[in-house]
């Protein structure tokens, strides 16, 4: 195992010897990593992008958020994840939805992004998802020398080269996959540059939580969902 990083102020540790710091999923899936992965326990209330970043000093752009989607086309429903970096969000509706080959894209309903990965909320990440779901790697995260994802829990993060996280089984490279969030002072933004704000992909709302207005474009897929992933 070569030197562990130094990134922010977190001790990091060979992943493959603290299987007790992951989710069972990315336990089971290190050895099948084509490099080193390193594990750093967090305070659980501290998971989430931005509290993670300002709390441990690690940058927004060594962090990289995996968010579920959900494709659906004639009837059918496909998983996918993608990844992308912290400062950016998922060009789900364009590049996301024709990479699919979907008719409708949209992120995935928490509790069906928890259930279908095996893993905590807030902690899903790429390594260790199902092999049927496609994963959606934007480019700058491949060419990345490190980057910081979920564990699978809340209680710690994963550092890993982006090259190996390229090299995930299911994973598809794509350029533009990331797009950057709006400017501050752009009518768009609401908060903080996009360097230090939490990226939309990972805000509750992002995640498909049901939404209050019942005229959301997602309401349909909500209500028609599979009986397998549970009801309101």
């Amino acid at each position: 195992m070569p030197t562990p990083p130094v990134l922010g102020t977190l001790s990091w540790l060979p992943a493959t010897e603290h299987p007790e710091l992951l989710g069972p999923p990315v336990a089971a899936a290190l050895g099948g990593l084509a490099g080193p992965a390193w594990v750093a326990e967090i305070d659980d209330d501290l998971a989430d992008t931005a509290a993670f970043t300002e709390a441990y000093g690690v940058p927004a752009e060594a962090s990289a958020n995996c968010v579920v989607v959900a494709a659906r086309r004639a009837g059918q429903t496909t998983m996918a994840a993608c990844l992308v970096l912290a400062t950016t969000r998922a060009d789900v509706n364009g590049l996301v939805r024709r990479q699919l080959d979907a008719r409708k894209a949209s992120f995935a309903p928490q509790d069906v992004a928890v259930a279908e990965s095996g893993m905590a909320y807030g902690g899903i990440t790429p390594v260790g998802l199902p092999s049927s779901w496609p994963v959606l790697v934007d480019a700058a995260v491949a060419a990345a020398d490190l980057v910081v994802v979920g564990s699978g829990t809340r209680g710690s993060k994963l550092a890993v080269p982006g090259a190996v996280l390229a090299a995930l089984p299911s994973a598809r490279v794509l350029e533009g996959l990331g797009r950057p969030l709006a400017p501050a002072g752009h009518p768009a933004a609401d908060g903080p540059p996009p360097a230090t704000r939490r990226a939309p992909d990972d805000s509750d709302v992002g995640w498909g939580e049901r939404p209050g207005d019942p005229s959301d474009d997602d309401r349909r897929y909500l209500e028609d969902r599979p009986p397998h992933w549970g009801s309101d």
